[in-house]
Parts: C-alpha cells; structure tokens; sequence
C-alpha cells in the first residue's frame, strides 16, 4: 500500500538557528530527545513469513516532533491560526495547544486569530483577527464549538487569502480542518511557493466522520461515539418500554460509516447499523423491513442506527453542493421513519417509534479527556512542524506514532469501512443483523 505513495516532505529552506527547547541528544540520559528527520514510520504493518519487501525512504513518514535546529527565529514570528468546516469537539484544545507551545516552547509573541475560517481572510467580510496568548486561550478547551469561529467556503479565494497573510507579516499558519480545508490549504501552499514566500502551510484534520486517509483516526472522533452512545442508550430505553418500541438515531457519517459501527460496539443495544458503504434494499424478501417486523416479532423491540450518509444513491435527484463544496445530502433519517411507519399501518401492526437526530448536539460538544490529551499533542507537533520550516503536510497519528504526512497524499482518497473487514465483521457480531439485506433476484 505505502508503494502508492510519496510522503516526502517540503521544507522553505536549510534550518541553521538553535531550538529554544532544551533537549537531548543521547540515548539514555533520562532527558527528553530531539527528533531527527532520519526517524520513520512505515504505512504497512502487515507481513508474511519469509517474504522481504524494502521500502524506499519517499515510503516511510516522517516522525513528528522538535528538532534540534529550526528554521524560523522566534522573536521574528507572526503565527496564524484558522478553524474551518463544522465543529467537531476539540477543535478549541488544538487551538489552545498551538497558542501555548508557540508561546511557552519557543517564545513566539505575536498570535492570531483568524476569524469565522478562509472567510476571515477576504477584506469585504471584514471580520478581523483576535490576538491570542495562553491567557486568552487558557480555559477554552473547556468549551464546545471554535473560539475563532468557523465556516465554510472562501478557500477558492486563494490570491486574496495569500494577499491578506502578506498583509499580516505572516510567517506560518495552521489550518484546523476537514478534506475541503486541506484541499485549500494547499492550494495557498502553491500559492506561496509562486510568490516565493517563506511561510510554512500546517493543517490538523480535522472530521467527525474519522474519514481522512491513513491516520489512524480524526480527533474528535472518540467524544463523539461517546456522546453517542448515551444517545443510543436513551433510544433504547424508550423503545423497550412501549408496545413493539422502535428507536431510530440518525448520526454523522457522510461516506463512511465509522461512528455508527462503533457507537453499535460501544452501546452493545444496536440491532440493525445501516451505513453508506453496505448497500441494502427497503422492501422484498431480504431486505431490511423484513428483517425488521422479524425483529419485532421475536423480541417486541428494536434500535436502528442509521449514518446519515446511506441511501443517498436512492434519495437524491440532483446534486447540490455548499460552499465547501460538500454534497448536499437528503434527509435519510426522516426518510426511513416514514417509511417504517407506513410499512407497519399497512400491515396494521401497532409500533411505537421514537426518532433522535443528536448530530449538532455530538459536534458542539467538549472534547472528553482522550481526545483532548490527542488535541494537544496533534497542537504541539503543528508548531515543532511550522517552526523547523517544514510545510504542504498534516499532523496524523499513524500506527500510533505521530507524524508528518503532505497533504496530498492524505487527500488523495477518503476511509471508508470495509464491508469484508474485521471491524464490519465485529459490528455484524454486536447486531446480529444480516451481512446484507440485499434482494439479489427477484423472488
């Protein structure tokens, strides 16, 4: 798989000032160590007895951290900082851990804030920037949502955004956000390169949907199956008090289906997960309504977790896009009560259906603490990234080890659950719902 890809990393220039941090450069000396830019982490961890496959350094990723001399002077630095797309929590502990390693680590003094994302940049919104320092920032990760504000859409605007960090004497910015925030962040990183601009491109992913590329998983991701699942349990709890209960709970997943398959492990109460990679039909002999008043039948009470990216193929009649240049997507959640409701009146079979679309609820919410300790750590290796001069890359943590990955690479392609791998197999496991609910001929 790692022979697909070149995880070489750019850099503005040779790094000839001495980090403030004091580290160590020995082994054993019981001090905390620089990284070197000769430590690697390889994608492919899977082996076969006596089979030799040497890999090439454009192969192997770089190990994220501080080293040892730096391109940037610090008293020089003016950082910026920009949260865009939804919210997902954790977004204000990244922010946050960028502020306070700036400026605790290497004595950086001038921070800002763009405000409400790429948008901030464009003079005719004019929102200003807010300066930032470890006091402002110090209790934020406390809060939901994005201290900087966020939105969509603005980072086609490239020649205005990089005017604007011209303006601001910029040196680095990091961009917290999704697959189209990255997609612009190095479209602005090409920008720079045509202007012959020193300044350093830094992205953390951000994405609720855990559906970025080759990291091992998106922060956020963890608080938001968490919160979920106490969704879950109330939906049971409501569908197992009344007459054939039924509990649908619509959550984030737009093309994969990774929060619902591990809310399902999480809760252990899920009967049926339904999501974009596994394809199902409504109706006929094996499809999911069936299966369904079988469910009814048998145990008097059924949960669904629906992701709210499934059935799209069936439910939109023309694509719409946002200013993110997301897909507008139908209402799948809406659409599937209404039609477990008609299914059971024409069959005159009373149910009972209690319907949760927690997604906005899930976003806004504080990061809990394994994901906050994840948020800081992805903060920190942002700032050690833009202050060696390093730049085109995100922070991910892959194979748990944290480093550096350019950015398109990781855009190159989204993650997706495999229907044939051991997570679906383990979730199919958790439901014990059929391994699909498909009418693969007439009958």
């Amino acid at each position: 798989m790692s022979e697909s890809y070149d995880f070489s990393i750019e850099e503005l220039g040779k790094r000839s000032i001495k980090s403030p941090i004091a580290m160590s450069t020995v082994q054993g000396d019981k001090i905390a160590n620089y990284v070197t830019d000769k430590q690697f982490v390889r994608l492919d961890t899977d082996a076969k007895p006596g089979v030799q496959s040497p890999v090439k350094r454009p192969q192997l990723m770089e190990n994220a951290g501080p080293r040892e001399m730096i391109y940037f002077t610090p008293a020089h630095v003016h950082a910026g900082i920009v949260s865009c797309g939804g919210l997902c929590p954790g977004i204000n502990d990244v922010i946050r851990a960028i502020v306070r390693c700036l400026w605790y680590r290497y004595g950086v003094k001038r921070i800002s804030g763009i405000r409400y994302g790429f948008k901030g940049f464009l003079p005719e919104y004019q929102y200003g920037i807010k300066t930032l320092d470890p006091d402002i920032v110090d209790d934020i990760h406390k809060l939901g949502g994005t201290y900087l504000g966020s939105a969509r859409g603005g980072g086609k605007e490239v020649s205005k955004i990089v005017d604007a960090m011209e303006q601001l004497n910029l040196n680095m910015l990091f961009t917290i956000g999704g697959d189209g925030t990255q997609h612009g962040t190095l479209d602005i990183a090409e920008e720079v390169d045509r202007r012959r601009l020193k300044i350093a491109l830094v992205g953390i992913p951000k994405t609720v949907d855990n559906d970025f590329s080759i990291v091992d998983r998106s922060f956020g991701f963890d608080t938001a199956v968490a919160k979920a699942v106490e969704v879950v349990t109330a939906a049971h709890m409501e569908a197992n008090s009344a007459i054939n209960g039924i509990g649908l709970v619509k959550l984030m997943g737009r093309e994969s289906g990774f929060i619902a398959a591990h809310t399902a492990l999480a809760s252990h109460e899920v009967n049926f997960v339904l999501i974009p990679e596994v394809p199902f039909n409504l109706e006929g002999y094996n499809g999911f309504l069936r299966y369904l008043e079988e469910r009814l039948i048998r145990r008097k009470h059924a949960l669904i977790v629906i992701a709210e990216g499934a059935m799209q193929e069936q439910l939109l009649t023309e694509k719409k896009f946002d200013a993110g240049g997301n897909l507008k997507m139908a209402d799948v959640g809406t659409y599937l009560r209404d039609r477990i409701i008609k299914h059971f009146d024409e069959k005159k079979i009373e149910i009972n259906l209690k319907y949760i679309d927690p997604s906005y609820i899930i976003r806004s919410a504080p990061a809990n603490p394994g994901d906050s300790i994840y948020c800081e750590r992805l903060g920190n290796a942002a700032v050690h990234a833009a202050m060696a001069g390093k730049s085109k890359l995100i922070i991910g943590l892959v194979n748990n080890k944290f480093v550096h990955l350019p950015i398109k690479a990781v855009i190159k392609t989204r993650s997706h659950v495999d229907p044939e791998g051991d997570l679906w197999r383990d979730t199919l496991d958790a439901t014990h719902q059929p391994a699909l609910m498909v009418n693969q001929f007439n009958k």
